[in-house]
């Protein structure tokens, strides 16, 4: 074993090999401390200090400091700023739809919006968050619906003629519906009561429907007193006139079934209500409800989808959360804020307000009087049952008709709030950063989550940030899906896209009241869209043939004051788009700030011309390109100079011969035509290939999407754009075009007439104009030898001044004369 202490020369040894150094002199070695240490093989070598020092590090100080983000919090009514729990983890809780129906704008303003949100803070802020969704899959609406369309899906294939008793049936419901309904909007003299003869009702009916047509007044008083009052009119009125329809075809004879059909499809909405009201509590099948909800489930994410509404991370049903909802409820219970009364549970409001560190609609607090004035979930079934007006059910008593579960309180089933706070506790836990919603779930679902959620947790604050999007209206009126007054998505994608339709809740603050109207669309929103796409268009068009062209250095840097001022102009509108997206999401906001810096950039490339600088433009335009993507206005790559591509981006592979065919298929047939001009070497040759040329630019590219602008170097720039749009605009030339050689023919024409005019009146000899029959017989007694009247008809001398106009009448007439003999002779030469 060596020894523990390094032999002097052998470290001195290691030393040498280690650091190569050339030394002039062993004496120069001191220069480097060698440390020995006892019993180690190891040694330590050091400079000696340098007594020069870095300059002191000054940190800088920020011209523009960072905006941080701050959002309207429906708890305070203010903006504050937003402060996640947990590093940039967010936890985030969306109401989600209830499926029993067709999706419609207003969900559509509800969750494009949302996702904006969640874009922005997720691609744009960076936050990590974990956004959850439910889906509300039992209800009351739903339930109800289910069994309302089995009911009448049954009793229509049950009906296999027309006759009395099927009238008589429709009659009583279209009666019964006249007053319960129809009749809570109307005046005490004029509504149909229950002595009235089927005569007498028919009669108040009439006058109701005269009114409708010539009485504004009167009908919007009816709708004050009910909004319903213009749906359950034209339901009534549907249905009356359905019934005088099958009895003339009972009259006639004609009892078919399509007949029988008919009268029930024409007046399934009063005849369903009364069907529901008779057969509801022998309708038992639970699938029923589980089959329309996972139909319109499957709807409503087909919807989302198509609005590029991206899926939760987490999704939630009810009917899959029974066994944590029942638990959940009973912890409440044990808790003292909720009590079992005749099988149902509700959540004490008044115990939950009392107590320290609670307070019962924190949202709207100002609302709790509406409950307690009895409006509210069941109000006049359960008014009996609950200790208080405002306490509400967390779990409801099984009723004849209804899916049920069993639990500790007997068969029954979740009320509508226990639900969210359910499935949002069990996947975010004890609290969460942000609950969203649409602004008309504030009271009482959003408040009663909170209050029976902080009576779970037996906390103060289940939610941090509550944020509820606005009211959607259609051309000025609330959209409501229970007045039958709504768009669903469907049908608006058949007028507007996707895009145009999230551009439209862009260009206005997220939690105001939106007017979707058709001046917005066509107005705002197509041209935004249209500025935008000429914009990409063009600047693709510079950097596709700046790359082609393969242009070196010309020796000069192209990077001059203008050239410093538009990457200014970039850098503040990135701080700009920030400020504003930080205030709140201000969405108008920050497009206005993209529509300025494309302005400025468009017109940076109209004064350069030739000599733009394409670096800095297309870093303009993809920065704007990857914002609008952020928005999720269009798909593609970050590095896409465009807001991407419109349609749904499902992956796949690129099927490059459907791609290219019509492309290559158009250059094959040009250059088939070219050869041919050029083989044949006709006189025409030239003419006719600038020709084929002008039919490549104007039909055969323009369809594929492809335009060609001429320059006046004579190289095109080549232009990618939608066909629809290139035809539009070439159609829009050619109109142009038209019109302008029409107005020239015209001109031309007009002039042709003009000139035939004078030859016309040229025919007329000069020296025959005063004379008869030229002019009355005997105007004038005698003339001179160039026909101008001496005279008069009395052989009185004419005078001087009136014998002057005559000269000159006949000099004026002379020059045409002479105009009409020269076109004579070059007719007769031309023959």
């Amino acid at each position: 074993m060596a020894h523990p202490i390094l032999d002097h020369h052998q470290s001195i040894g290691k030393l040498m090999t280690r650091f190569p150094l050339s030394f002039s002199s062993p004496l120069r070695l001191p220069q480097f401390r060698i440390h020995l240490i006892s019993f180690s093989p190891s040694f330590r070598i050091s400079r000696p200090m340098s007594s020069v020092k870095q300059p002191v590090w000054t940190p800088p100080v920020p011209i523009q400091p960072e905006p941080k983000l701050k959002v309207y919090n429906s708890l305070t009514r203010t903006k504050t700023e937003f402060i996640p729990k947990t590093g940039r983890a967010t936890k985030w809780y969306n109401c989600g739809p209830t499926v029993y129906d067709a999706s419609h704008m207003g969900h559509a303003r509800n969750y494009v919006t949302q996702d904006v949100l969640r874009r922005i803070m997720t691609d744009y802020f960076g936050y990590d968050v974990h956004f959850v969704m439910n889906i509300t899959d039992i209800d009351d609406k739903i339930i109800k619906r289910a069994r309302q369309n089995h009911l009448l899906e049954k009793f229509r294939s049950d009906t296999s003629l027309l006759d009395d008793k099927l009238i008589s049936q429709v009659f009583t419901a279209w009666r019964t519906f006249l007053r319960n309904d129809l009749a809570a909007a109307l005046l005490e003299n004029e509504r149909p009561s229950s002595t009235d003869t089927d005569e007498e009702l028919n009669i108040k009916f009439a006058r109701v429907a005269e009114l409708v047509q010539t009485n504004k007044d009167w009908r919007q008083e009816c709708l004050k007193r009910d909004e319903r009052f213009d749906m359950n009119f034209g339901s009534s009125n549907r249905t009356l006139s359905a019934l005088q329809d099958a009895e003339r075809s009972l009259k006639a004879g004609n009892t078919s079934q399509e007949e029988a059909h008919k009268l029930i499809d024409e007046s399934q909405d009063i005849l369903v209500l009364f069907l529901d009201e008779q057969y509801k509590s022998t309708v038992t099948d639970p699938s029923l409800s589980r089959n329309l909800a996972s139909y319109w489930e499957a709807r409503f994410f087909e919807d989302m989808r198509r609005l590029r509404v991206r899926d939760p991370d987490t999704l939630t049903r009810v009917t899959e959360y029974i066994p944590e909802i029942i638990t959940f409820i009973d912890q409440i219970v044990k808790n003292g804020y909720a009590y079992e009364s005749g099988g149902s549970v509700y959540f004490d409001t008044k115990t939950f307000n009392d107590a320290p560190n609670h307070d019962y609609a924190k949202l709207e607090p100002w609302s709790k009087g509406k409950w307690e004035d009895g409006i509210g979930e069941g109000s006049t079934s359960t008014q009996f049952t609950r200790r208080s007006a405002s306490d509400f059910a967390l779990w409801k008593a099984s009723k004849p008709g209804e899916p049920s579960w069993e639990s500790p309180w007997g068969a029954g089933r979740p009320g509508w709030h226990i639900e969210c706070s359910v499935m949002a506790s069990a996947v975010l836990g004890d609290n969460m950063d942000i609950h969203s919603g649409g602004i008309d779930l504030a009271f009482p679902h959003h408040d009663n989550e909170m209050a029976q959620s902080e009576a779970y947790h037996d906390c103060p604050t289940w939610v941090n940030y509550f944020i509820h999007t606005g009211h959607l209206h259609i051309e000025g009126l609330k959209m409501s899906k229970s007045l039958k007054n709504f768009i669903s998505i469907d049908e608006i994608l058949q007028k507007y896209t996707a895009r145009q339709i999230r551009l439209a809740f862009l260009t206005q603050l997220w939690n105001a009241k939106v007017d979707f109207s058709k001046s917005l669309m066509s107005g705002e929103v197509r041209n935004l869209e249209n500025t935008l796409n000429n914009f990409f268009t063009n600047v693709k068009a510079l950097v596709s043939q700046n790359r082609d062209s393969g242009v070196t250095s010309d020796g000069y840097h192209h990077y001059e004051d203008l050239e410093k001022e538009l990457v200014a102009k970039l850098h503040q509108c990135q701080y700009s788009f920030r400020v504003a997206l930080c205030d709140s999401f201000n969405t108008p906001e920050a497009l206005d700030v993209l529509r300025d810096l494309v302005s400025r950039t468009n017109t940076y490339i109209s004064f350069r011309g030739k000599s733009v600088n394409v670096s800095v433009v297309e870093n303009n335009a993809r920065w704007i390109g990857k914002m609008l993507r952020m928005f999720g206005l269009g798909e593609g790559e970050s590095s896409e100079i465009a807001w991407g591509q419109e349609g749904s981006a499902e992956g796949g592979s690129v099927n490059q011969e459907e791609v290219l065919m019509p492309y290559l298929r158009t250059l094959s047939t040009f250059r088939d035509g070219v050869r041919r001009l050029a083989i044949g070497q006709g006189d025409s040759a030239l003419k006719d290939i600038l020709a084929l040329c002008d039919k490549l630019r104007d039909e055969e590219l323009i369809s594929l999407g492809v335009a060609l602008d001429d320059q006046e170097d004579g190289k095109a720039l080549i232009k990618l754009a939608p066909p629809s749009e290139l035809l539009k605009a070439r159609d829009e030339k050619r109109a142009i075009a038209l019109a302008k050689q029409a107005k020239k023919e015209a001109a031309k024409e007009a002039e042709r007439l003009k000139r035939l005019e004078r030859l016309a009146k040229g025919k007329l000899d000069p020296r025959e104009m005063f004379k008869p029959p030229n002019v009355k017989e005997g105007t004038y007694g005698s003339y001179d030898e160039s026909g101008i009247p001496l005279t008069d008809r009395e052989g009185k001398e004419i005078s001087k001044s009136a014998r002057k106009k005559l000269m000159k009448e006949r000099d004026a007439q002379g020059k045409l004369h002479e105009e009409y003999l020269r076109s004579e002779e070059a007719e007769e030469t031309s023959r």
